[in-house]
């Protein structure tokens, strides 16, 4: 490759990186050096060069910092607290092979949401060097003490007991001494105390409390609250103020009370933060345009920055929601009573009217601080049977027709710029009174649902847009492009599929749409649609615009739920603030704050979604223990170098097949075609087969379920480019099968690659 003129040296940018305080990503590089267009690619690949050399090391996010740093977010532990109060800590995450005398030195800062630390607690602190071997760090969410306490199944033994812990992580079991069970009996549930070990052996602890029995579904998701360490009981200060909060006046707040607003949720939800209007915009100028109204709760009323509440809110950052139970972000008097939009009940709102034109561009938009009464409360499925021709009963008269008018065309918008469209099923749990599954089933997707989507989506777009014009600071919700190497990956997955995919363009999310509906119909379109998924990085929480590449917006911020997400309830205080809308707007001092606040909603949102999937996982595998043996159809939609994960048809549930348990062979795994290929018999399983399995174990606790193939794979040698070699080379996936290969029907299919597959006669 050329290199451009006006170009930095190697030495120069090793140099940047090393005086930088925090690692650096190629965007921040190639600002510092002016490198603009095509010369990027040049500036790539001088980085992967320094890189080899071993002169800089790339760490998360892809960005890249001296050798040895730490990474700009890590996991510290206080280790002492000096005469002057300043806390000092160590790493616990982010380095490698470092001797404990040569590790760096940080000092922490602790802001009034992290409040007091002592020695021994753990955070999550993002860190900026001070020095060659020191750092300064600022807490972005409190984790807990180094030896926290274990969730887990008690099994009764001549001397006491042994814990079975919950989580799948966990590295052992426990011993617990006779005067240590707390009554405990055979399969309850306990939380566990551990005790000061000796260097070697089983740890030991002492039964603290104990739980319903672990097979109780009630148990489930307080395995999970547990395990993510989910803050799921209310200070008392926090209790007592939501419930003195009174409810507003008018006062200079807009009135809204007559106009119609309507709740549209699902049937069992219990706070309404937004509500919904629409009528036909009567600007001549605007011929069939719409102006529509999208009213939020006013929870930066009752939270204010910096109280109980808002500690308590912060800390939560969101909240979590399981089958049986919600952990709320605010107490219920906020949560489900003041905060929450109920019908005929005068409620304090942020609101925004926004105009739109017939194709469902936006033309105008103003935000109000208001009073509002919802007219209704409606649910999903109410409002599609009302729009299919059926009963309007509780349905105010006139109210519907121009929100599907308005929604007809907002809908023609997001076709019009692309926005990604990804069907990938979500998987419902109903529950009887008891706690137990009665239904499992995929949940149903209805205009209705598109059309609160689509009302929301415009709202949280006029919110960042406001926010940059008052030069407030935003925090948006951004969804970053797809990284090249996992574009390569897909594009060379679905070349073997003949469908096109030219992976050294700009990304667009067009682009993924044309693949999606050439995959629309085949054998492999639930397959196609999941590799499309993980292919896109994650969507996160910063005040740094990248845009959203999903809903390919150039800005966008959460702004539609403040009862439930910090985010959002700081975007409002941005809006109260920017738009003088009195108390209740950030502070001067908390404008810094918002790269560590990002970090820590972030982390919040990810220990949610990981709490409420693990939870489900239990819950399926409870309704599948009484069918062990049983066998039953489903998808290979997972491959790992130790085995396959499986989702079953009937009841989404996903299982492993280990790898030693598939036909007798050394099986290679190859990361970017998603297979494993048996390099003797020429077994080929990749992702999106379809197979049949028996259910051989399943362990409600943790939700594990294992499976058996019965039939199903490819036999054959493995397709064209799939590298197969030495173990030693290629990294061997794993052994030979014990036992030899189970009774097998392979699925006569043809090698991958080689022909058209055969015709068949469904918080962004």
């Amino acid at each position: 490759m050329k290199t451009p003129t006006h170009f930095p040296t190697k030495e120069q940018v090793a140099a940047f990186i090393r005086d930088s305080a925090t690692p650096v990503g190629r965007r921040e590089i190639a600002r510092a050096f002016n490198v603009k267009g095509e010369d990027r690619t040049a500036l790539r690949a001088l980085i992967s060069e320094l890189a080899e050399d071993g002169e800089v090391e790339t760490g998360r996010k892809r960005k890249v910092a001296a050798p040895g740093s730490l990474p700009e977010v890590a996991v510290v532990e206080i280790t002492k607290i000096d005469g002057d109060g300043e806390l000092h800590a160590r790493p616990i995450s982010g380095l490698k092979d470092v001797d404990e005398a040569n590790l760096p030195k940080i000092t922490v800062l602790t802001d009034r949401r992290s409040g007091p630390m002592a020695v021994g607690d753990r955070a999550l602190a993002r860190l900026e060097r001070s020095g060659e071997a020191s750092y300064r760090g600022r807490v972005i969410r409190r984790i807990g003490k180094a030896d926290p306490k274990i969730l887990g199944i008690f099994r009764a033994t001549p001397d006491g007991g042994i814990v079975d812990p919950t989580n799948k992580k966990a590295k052992s079991d426990v011993a617990i001494r006779a005067a240590d069970t707390g009554g405990a009996g055979p399969g309850d549930l306990v939380e566990v105390e551990l005790l000061p070990r000796a260097r070697m052996g089983r740890p030991h602890g002492k039964i603290v409390q104990v739980f319903a029995g672990a097979a109780d579904p009630r148990a489930f998701s307080r395995i999970a609250i547990h395990e993510h360490d989910i803050p799921d009981v209310f200070p008392d200060a926090v209790t007592e103020r939501a419930e003195k909060a009174k409810p507003v006046t008018l006062g200079k707040r807009e009135d809204l009370r007559p106009i119609p607003l309507v709740t549209i949720d699902g049937i069992d939800a219990r706070d309404f933060d937004d509500a919904v209007h629409a009528v036909p915009d009567e600007d001549p100028a605007n011929p069939d345009g719409w102006k529509i109204l999208v009213a939020i709760a006013d929870v930066a009323h009752y939270v204010q920055p910096g109280d109980p509440l808002d500690r308590e809110a912060f800390k939560r950052g969101n909240s979590v929601y399981f089958p049986d139970r919600v952990v709320p972000m605010l107490p219920e008097a906020l949560s489900n009573g003041l905060c929450s939009l109920r019908p005929n009940e005068d409620r304090a709102c942020l609101a925004v009217e926004m105009v739109i034109d017939r194709d469902g561009e936006k033309r105008s938009h103003r935000f109000t601080r208001g009073l509002m009464r919802s007219h209704a409360r409606l649910t999903y499925t109410q409002v599609q049977e009302a729009v299919d021709g059926g009963s309007r009963d509780g349905i105010p008269e006139g109210v519907l027709e121009p929100l599907y008018g308005a929604f007809n065309a907002l809908r023609k918008a997001r076709i019009k710029r692309g926005a990604l469209e990804i069907d990938l099923p979500e998987k419902r749990v109903i529950l009887n009174e008891a706690g137990d599954v009665v239904e499992i089933g995929v949940r149903d997707r209805l205009d209705a649902h598109m059309l609160i989507e689509e009302f929301m989506v415009l709202a949280n777009v006029c919110a960042a847009e406001t926010l940059e014009k008052r030069h407030q600071p935003c925090m948006y919700r951004v969804h970053d492009t797809p990284a090249p190497e996992k574009i390569s990956a897909l594009s060379e997955v679905l070349e073997g599929m003949e469908i096109p995919f030219a992976k050294g363009q700009v990304a667009r999310a067009k682009q993924f749409n044309s693949v999606l509906a050439k995959a629309k119909g085949k054998p492999f379109e639930r397959m196609v649609n999941e590799l499309v998924l993980r292919s896109q990085a994650q969507a996160i929480y910063s005040p740094d615009n990248l845009g959203h590449f999903g809903l390919a917006l150039q800005r966008y911020a959460h702004f539609t739920s403040p009862i439930r997400r910090y985010s959002d309830l700081l975007v409002h205080r941005a809006l109260i603030r920017g738009l003088s809308f009195g108390a209740g707007g950030l502070l001067a001092e908390d404008d810094t704050q918002f790269p560590e606040w990002g970090e820590h909603i972030s982390v919040t949102e990810r220990r949610a979604s990981a709490a409420e999937r693990q939870t489900l996982d239990r819950y399926l595998a409870r309704h599948l223990s009484d069918r062990v043996g049983t066998v039953l159809p489903g998808r290979i939609n997972g491959v790992t170098r130790f085995g396959l994960f499986i989702t079953l048809d009937e009841t989404g549930a996903d299982g492993l097949i280990p790898i030693r348990t598939l036909p007798q062979d050394y099986y290679d795994h190859d990361e970017i075609h998603h297979m494993l290929a048996g390099r003797s018999l020429g077994w080929v399983f990749r992702l999106g087969d379809r197979v049949e399995v028996r259910v051989r174990e399943v362990e409600v606790a943790s939700g594990a379920i294992a499976l058996e193939l019965v039939s199903g794979g490819q036999e054959g040698k493995a397709p064209s480019g799939v590298r197969t070699g030495p173990a030693e080379k290629r990294g061997r996936a794993g052994g030979p099968g014990k036992g030899g290969p189970p009774k097998f029907k392979p699925s006569r299919k043809k090698k991958p690659g080689t022909s058209k597959p055969r015709k068949k006669g469904k918080n962004r």
